[in-house]
């Protein structure tokens, strides 16, 4: 798998709500309800994560989330960081 250029990041960006790409990385905010909404949606993420074999950098917050995706092996965004950011907003929506 390879880096995807700054614009193919941009037009991938179209389609995801909320999401930021900045440093290499994208990223996003989530809000839950409760604290354990939040652990739910990380749970069911980490299924898919393995499926995908490309795991997020994930902060806990109190009802929050924050979501980072990059290929720590080649240092920028690839398409299968775009393919979990949908996942991760398919699990949220």
């Amino acid at each position: 798998m390879s880096l995807l250029s700054r614009s193919e990041i941009q037009e991938g960006l179209e389609n995801l709500k909320g999401w930021k790409y900045m440093k290499d990385a994208i990223s996003k905010e989530y809000s839950f309800d409760s604290y354990m909404d939040g652990i739910s949606f990380i749970n069911l993420l980490a299924v898919e994560a393995e499926e995908y074999n490309h795991h997020p950098d994930m902060i806990v917050g109190w009802c929050k989330i924050n979501l980072t995706f990059t290929s720590h092996d080649l240092g920028g965004i690839t398409e299968k960081c775009l393919k979990m950011a949908h996942a991760a907003d398919k699990i949220y929506y």
